[in-house]
């Protein structure tokens, strides 16, 4: 099958993005276009891909996204800016509110966060603390700022979900070493953590800036995790260490998004949606091949470098 893809990124985490309003393929489809479109030895590679649906209503969209490893998570901030601007694009708007797999999250174009970056502001949550839900087992209802002794008894976490599940640890120093060991024990999705989780590293510049690196769950290190940034974001003002409500920058390996949270648990990301390229691709036996690029967005990639870089 040929499909027309953009690729795309939102704070350097990679997407193939397909307006799918039109498509009709089951779950197992997807996965198996998934897995050979983020194929990084593959002629597209990225850490997922994002689908453009249709809405509830004829003004509105949906998102769908699957990871690298053709799981479908229930969200991912950084893709759905990404679609947002699709969306925007697809239907003359420049606001909606946009269907995920499990929740609702409204967007809006947003000031530019710098010449020539495209700039998207969303709105989910509201996060939840009830571990029960992921399931997590074995450490009661909630689990702030406190050791899980079966990942490491020397790591504080909070535990958020927006939805997706998030363990937050704060830092003085981002050890990528053991993000990735403590990371992969998640990925293994041991009997207490059946589902898995993201585990995110988190160091506390100062009240205005807070450093992030990520071990997501379907795609391992990335360069961000836009649904990790908002749980991290609000896991500083429940851990009393961000006052809520105030704006924070939040920095990847990616670049920065602008983070606010408040004590509600809603969440608001603004930050990039870039466009890269754009072109059309064939799909056959889980294998990607035949890229044809018919449009290139230098301007945005080195709009996109100067702030990141």
């Amino acid at each position: 099958m040929r499909f027309t893809i953009t690729k795309c990124h939102g704070s350097g985490n990679d997407f193939a993005l397909i307006d799918a309003r039109a498509l009709d393929l089951a779950n197992r489809e997807w996965t198996q276009v998934a897995r050979a479109l983020t194929d990084r030895t593959g002629p597209v590679g990225a850490d997922g891909i994002l689908l453009l649906t249709a809405g509830d209503r004829v003004d509105s969209f949906g998102m769908r996204i699957f990871n690298a490893d053709g799981s479908e998570p229930e969200t991912c901030l950084n893709g759905l800016r990404c679609v947002a601007r699709a969306g925007f694009e697809a239907l003359g708007v420049d606001r909606a509110v946009v269907r995920l797999k499990t929740s609702h999250a409204e967007v809006v174009r947003d000031t530019d966060l710098a010449p020539g970056v495209y700039t998207v502001r969303e709105t989910a949550g509201p996060a939840t603390l009830n571990v029960g839900d992921w399931p997590l087992t074995g450490e009661g209802h909630q689990i702030v700022d406190r050791p899980i002794d079966r990942l490491s008894p020397d790591v504080k976490v909070t535990a958020v979900a927006i939805p997706n599940p998030h363990l937050i640890a704060f830092v003085d120093e981002i050890d990528e070493i053991a993000l990735i060991r403590l990371g992969s024990a998640c990925e293994a999705a041991p009997d207490w953590l059946p589902n898995r989780a993201n585990l995110s590293f988190a160091h506390m510049r100062d009240d205005r800036e807070l450093s992030l690196r990520t071990y997501e769950r379907g795609v391992g290190l990335t360069a961000a995790c836009g649904s990790a940034m908002g749980a991290a974001t609000f896991a500083a003002g429940l851990t009393g260490r961000l006052p809520f409500d105030q704006p924070v920058t939040v920095h990847n390996r990616g670049g920065p998004v602008r983070a606010v949270a408040s004590a509600d648990g809603m969440v608001t990301l603004s930050g990039n949606a870039t466009f890269e390229w754009s072109g059309t691709v064939s799909v056959e036996g889980g294998v990607a091949s035949n890229l044809v690029v018919t449009q290139r967005h230098d301007d945005e990639i080195a709009a996109w470098a100067a702030v990141s870089g």
